[in-house]
């Protein structure tokens, strides 16, 4: 570093020099760049202030004066000059007026003057040379300068600049708004420079039309993320939805309601043949459970669950499963009227009065009043000596019957049900076949073996007994059948013990004691196992047939000598 405070490195000169040149001696700085009060001439002072002082200004002192000096020349030449410094300084700074020293001060009006420094290469500036006469610019007196520099001492780091995050703009133009952009540079008209205009606004402009742009683009952008969150939002509410009830109908409990039910009460019928799911499904209807696979489930669970029948059941409505299935199995529940195999339509119509609440006789005046709008078939009623037109087409079966129901609804889904059997055989073919005027009488036929036989085995021996009586060439019997089931259905009793006077006495068409072939109708309503038996008899030659026992144990024969022995076997068991 040389003697005037700096040179030609990096370092800053130091302010405490007392060659320092920008700072005056009671610490008041002179910048750099303004001219003398003298308009920049040398300041001259009386003779007595040079003549007291006249070692400084006539002869060189030394280690000034007599020394070299060492300076940078325009070009950035290093130079060395010697002899009077004071006479040197002012040829070589032209306009820079010599500090004076007068009463041991310096005289800090004029200007010190600087040894020019060499050009910074990187500078582009650096190598014009100022202006002769003109003064050297101020860096350091505007606002907008940075601060002088500081000893290395005194130096503070400089803090950190704050990462700018910037932020990620959408690029497609829904998003960014980039349309509404291109609508104000047409709405201002200048076509040409529509890129520098728009540029201009995004460099800064902070006017009404930014302003207005700026917001324009961020409404669409909040419109198209709202539309976006509805989106991908609803979708995954969809999911979560359908999720869940593909969990629950997977893995998750079926919904069902809790306790015996409420205090209302409903009617529910249950087909025929129908099997968990659609009882669970008629059931869910009627308001009784709240889901299917509830039922199914409480079903199969109660090992009594598949013996559920056919009918109609007086049930509560907001059951749990599973005391619906309990209820179900408890007779007193079901509002039906069971039609079993071989029961007299009479027992049906008193049945009907007491499932109903009528008085006694109302079904059976129903009947007779209505029988020919109940749907029976063409055939049916075709004898004028019939006592009830509707015996054997009351098909065996449950049907609901439940307080409020009229009787004739009833009576006509039991003669439908008869219909829809019987349809399952040819009649009118099976007739011909084993000689016999008509499907009814193949129908009666039927009635006879279920009122007189046991089981499938006396069914089929109990119908070959029957068309063996009705042949023509029958010399055992000459066509009587002699069954004490018509007899008994003709009194309206089922007694064993008829006496040979009582039967022998009466002529009436049921008495087939008296009266050769079949009687005028059937005897009760057959079942499937009955009629099955009357189109399938054995062939065995059975003529006759005794319950030995007089109640399950019938015993058949050929002969009537074999017949003779199972009478007394039946007198001797019945105490005859």
């Amino acid at each position: 570093m040389t003697e005037y405070g700096r040179g030609p490195g990096s370092e800053p000169w130091h302010p405490e020099d007392p060659l320092y040149g920008d700072d005056g001696w009671g610490g008041q700085q002179a910048h750099v760049g303004q001219q003398s009060p003298y308009g920049g001439q040398p300041q001259h002072y009386p003779q007595q202030s040079q003549q007291q002082y006249g070692d400084w200004s006539q002869h060189p002192q030394g280690g000034y004066d007599q020394q070299q000096y060492a300076y940078y020349d325009e070009q950035g030449q290093l130079q060395y000059a010697d002899g009077h410094g004071q006479q040197q300084y002012d040829q070589q700074y032209v306009g820079h007026a010599p500090q004076q020293y007068h009463q041991g001060t310096w005289d800090a009006t004029g200007t010190h003057g600087h040894v020019p420094y060499a050009a910074d290469p990187g500078d582009p500036y650096g190598q014009q040379p100022v202006a002769y006469g003109s003064e050297q610019p101020d860096f350091y007196g505007t606002e907008d300068a940075y601060p002088p520099p500081e000893p290395p001492g005194r130096r503070r780091p400089e803090p950190e600049p704050e990462p700018v995050v910037e932020e990620e703009e959408e690029q497609h133009p829904f998003f960014t708004g980039a349309d509404d952009v291109d609508d104000d540079v047409d709405d201002d008209g200048d076509d040409g420079d529509g890129d520098g205009d728009s540029k201009g606004r995004r460099g800064g402009g902070r006017g009404k039309d930014a302003k207005g742009g700026k917001g324009a683009k961020k409404r669409r952008s909040g419109c198209a993320c709202l539309v976006v969150c509805l989106v991908f939002g609803g979708g995954a509410a969809t999911v979560a939805y359908f999720g869940w009830h593909f969990y629950q109908n997977r893995f998750g409990a079926a919904p069902d309601y809790a306790g015996s039910g409420s205090s209302e009460t409903v009617t529910v019928q249950i087909p025929k043949g129908a099997g968990g799911y659609e009882i669970g499904r008629r059931l869910k209807e009627a308001g009784v459970v709240k889901s299917v696979d509830a039922f199914v489930h409480a079903q199969t669970q109660n090992p009594k669950g598949d013996t559920i029948q056919a009918g109609a059941y007086t049930l509560k409505k907001e059951m749990s499963a599973a005391s619906c299935v309990l209820l179900m199995l408890d007779p007193k529940s079901q509002a039906n009227v069971v039609v079993t195999p071989g029961e007299r339509a009479a027992a049906v119509y008193v049945a009907l009065d007491k499932k109903l609440g009528l008085s006694a006789g109302s079904s059976k005046k129903v009947a007779r009043a209505e029988y020919k709008n109940l749907g029976l078939p063409s055939y049916a009623n075709t004898n004028s000596k019939i006592m009830d037109p509707l015996e054997g087409f009351l098909y065996p079966g449950t049907y609901p019957a439940a307080k409020g129901m009229k009787p004739d609804a009833i009576l006509k889904q039991m003669v439908a049900a008869a219909k829809e059997e019987y349809a399952n055989y040819d009649l009118a073919a099976e007739a011909k076949k084993y000689d016999l005027d008509s499907p009814l009488q193949v129908i009666t036929v039927a009635s006879l073996v279920q009122a007189e036989g046991k089981t499938h085995d006396d069914f089929r021996k109990m119908a070959e007994v029957i068309y063996n009586r009705l042949k023509p060439t029958n010399t055992e019997t000459n066509q009587l059948l002699q069954f004490d089931s018509t007899f008994n259905y003709l009194k309206g009793t089922s007694n064993i013990h008829i006496s040979e006077s009582e039967i022998n006495s009466n002529r009436d068409p049921y008495n087939t004691y008296t009266q050769k072939g079949l009687p005028p109708g059937p005897i009760g309503n057959p079942g499937e196992d009955a009629l099955k038996a009357a189109l399938n008899p054995t062939d065995d030659g059975w003529m006759y047939f005794v319950a030995t026992d007089g109640v399950n144990n019938t015993e058949f024969a050929k002969t009537n000598a074999e017949f003779e022995k199972l009478k007394e076997k039946f007198n001797a068991n019945s105490g005859n």
